[in-house]
């Protein structure tokens, strides 16, 4: 699996280290202990760096000990050093280690594999004496060789722990031990020994460092401590924001909180501006049960009042019979149970207008990076949303929550990052193993998806990896699906979907989803179609349609409708994207429910419609698009309405 994906850098690199100190540093030039000047920690962008939890640096040192032999965890993060995070991009999940003022490896999640240390030259120096697994020995002569940059040839290996497969990635040390470079091994370890000619390991880390390893460590209350100046400065600024933006709003004000850091930190800066706001929170049904009871308990403790909204008893998993399950492209289960309760919680509390304090990052996703500090969302109408810590990291939201000593959800201390539903097709790999474990609520969604699978003849590894997040995968998760299971996705998610007639009724879950060009409407039919015909009537909507060559999907312009029955509309602006499904549904209706009424073909001046068989038929070539042909039509104005839900 390839390391990285493309950056994206939402912000500056507050992340700083004085060297003489060995203290991360948040924003400050000079070191607040010592006076001296710090620099730049170098990390991956966006840069939303996090403190790592004891359960985090356990997992690292197990993977260390486990890819490299008892001891390796230690020797890689000795006790007493404050350990930081860096979510960089990957197919999956993957995070840069940064421990004494350096980036020195990254954790990775390969579908199929699990987690792997990925090492840079910093960790190889801290394991190379250590190791009795994963490291390969390199011939002195080679070594300047590999440091230029060249991958190790099987020539130039002396030797290899039994233990290296193809694949693996390894340590390359000279015969004193000394790191050379890391790499992924291109032989197993007998081969490499044995062969004449060709790759032994594919270097990635050449360059020789100077190593970082200092005998100094703090706790994370002295680095709070040490950088309270910049907290109290940030704090201050959102304090003042706060204040100012409820004095130029005549309405009431609330906090709206999720039961995740952001929030409760944005909570928190309302009690520091001296505010008692009511907290608004929304209970999706899918929440983790720690995380409901951490919203009450926050509430009770601060003395606050708690408006909580709850998404009808069975929205999300009675509405499945209808979209099944939800995906990255295809997020029907926001509209169900998290738009529609906010919309009902500004409308009953609310009915005048309503200022929320919302716990939102420009660090979090590109999408929120373009958002301003205040907003008006056209899908809750009479919500003003304004975020304090817009400007914030995730390093000066923890920063500030340790400062404060306050309470935070204990998912964060479980591997966690981020807190939401329980089943958020969002979620990676790595937190669905993490959730495994840990959640009753998400054993519940896994029983559900096992029964799904198997009454849809579906593969075992979509479930075991989650392709079920996706409609259309990106074509870097289908290589990597394909390159695990020897399989292409095509074959692991298609379904034998019943191919029972019948009248057509259509369900829409209509509000705001951000997407790559605008907003986006899911919709569901009640039973399959034929899209084969489909594509036919298509043309009608335009020259841009395209066939998946299996026959499950096909895409007419901007929208895309699925042989199961899933239908996803994307517009620039949100009432297209509506009038996309109504437009599409009506076409569907001509196309599956034709009575042969001719009509339609009257209707057509250039001759593009034709009578085959008793059902009508389109010529591709004929076609101008003019769409007269979309006048009464018995099969749209009669249908059977009984279920439809518009």
């Amino acid at each position: 699996m390839a390391e990285s994906m493309p950056a994206v850098r939402l912000g500056k690199n507050h992340l700083r280290w004085c060297d003489d100190c060995n203290l991360p540093v948040l924003e400050s030039a000079e070191c607040p202990h010592c006076g001296k000047a710090t620099r730049e920690v170098e990390i991956t962008p966006p840069g939303d760096a996090r403190p790592a939890f004891p359960h985090d640096i356990q997992l690292i040192r197990d993977v260390a000990d486990r890819q490299h032999g008892e001891g390796s965890g230690m020797a890689l993060i000795p006790d007493g050093h404050p350990v930081i995070l860096n979510k960089a991009p990957s197919l999956d999940r993957m995070d840069e280690i940064v421990i004494d003022g350096m980036s020195i490896a990254s954790l990775r999640y390969d579908i199929g594999r699990g987690w792997v240390l990925i090492n840079r030259m910093q960790s190889a120096m801290r394991l190379a004496k250590v190791a009795t697994r994963g490291v390969v020995f390199c011939e002195d002569a080679a070594v300047p060789f590999v440091q230029d940059s060249k991958n190790l040839m099987a020539p130039g290996v002396t030797g290899a722990t039994p233990d290296v497969k193809v694949g693996d990635e390894v340590i390359i040390v000279d015969s004193e031990r000394n790191a050379v470079a890391t790499g992924s091994a291109r032989m197993d370890a007998q081969e490499m020994t044995d062969a004449e000619r060709g790759m032994a390991v594919k270097t990635k880390w050449v360059k020789p460092e100077e190593p970082h390893i200092s005998e100094k460590g703090y706790t994370w209350d002295e680095v709070v401590e040490a950088n309270r100046k910049v907290i109290e400065r940030r704090r201050d600024e959102a304090v003042d924001f706060i204040l100012r933006t409820v004095k130029k709003h005549d309405v009431p004000a609330v906090v709206s909180f999720s039961g995740g850091k952001d929030s409760l930190a944005t909570l928190n800066l309302t009690l520091d501006a001296g505010l008692k706001l009511p907290v608004l929170f929304l209970n999706t049904g899918l929440e983790f049960k720690e995380t409901v009871d951490h919203v009450h308990e926050t509430a009770e403790r601060h003395g606050l009042q708690l408006i909580e909204e709850k998404a009808p008893e069975n929205a999300f998993y009675g509405n499945l019979v209808h979209f099944g399950p939800p995906a990255k492209d295809y997020r029907w289960c926001c509209k169900t149970n998290k738009l529609g309760p906010t919309v009902n919680a500004i409308g009953k509390n609310f009915p005048d207008g309503v200022l929320s304090f919302i716990g939102q990052r420009k660090y979090e996703s590109e999408a929120r990076h373009s958002k301003p500090r205040e907003w008006v969302n056209p899908w809750t109408p009479g919500q003003t949303g304004a975020s304090p810590i817009q400007s914030w990291n995730s390093l000066h939201v923890w920063f500030y929550l340790f400062y404060k000593k306050e309470k935070f959800n204990v998912w964060y201390t479980r591997g966690l990052d981020r807190i939401g539903c329980c089943l958020c097709p969002a979620s990676d790999l790595a937190e669905f193993e993490t959730l495994r474990e840990n959640s009753e609520e998400f054993r519940r969604w896994e029983e559900y998806l096992s029964k799904y699978r198997q009454e849809r003849g579906l593969s075992e590894e979509w479930q075991r990896y989650a392709l079920w997040r996706w409609k259309r995968a990106p074509q870097s998760i289908r290589e990597e699906v394909e390159r695990v299971t020897g399989r292409t996705m095509t074959e692991l998610t298609k379904q034998n979907v019943p191919a029972e007639r019948g009248p057509l009724s259509i369900k829409v879950q209509e509000g705001y989803s951000p997407c790559v060009i605008g907003y986006s409407v899911e919709a569901a039919l009640s039973r399959p179609i034929d899209l084969e015909r489909l594509r036919g009537f298509g043309i009608i909507l335009g020259k841009r349609i395209e066939l998946d060559p299996d026959g499950q999907w096909l895409s007419i312009n901007n929208i895309t409708v699925y042989r199961e029955g899933s239908i996803i509309s994307k517009a620039n602006v949100e009432k297209d994207a509506r009038a996309n499904i109504d437009k599409l549904f009506e076409l569907i209706i001509r196309s599956e429910q034709c009575v042969g009424c001719g009509l339609c073909v009257a209707r057509c001046e250039q001759g593009a419609l034709r009578m085959v068989n008793g059902r009508v038929e389109i010529d591709p070539d004929e076609c101008i698009w003019c769409q007269d042909c979309l006048g009464p039509c018995p099969a749209v104005n009669f249908r059977v309405t009984e279920e439809q839900e518009l």
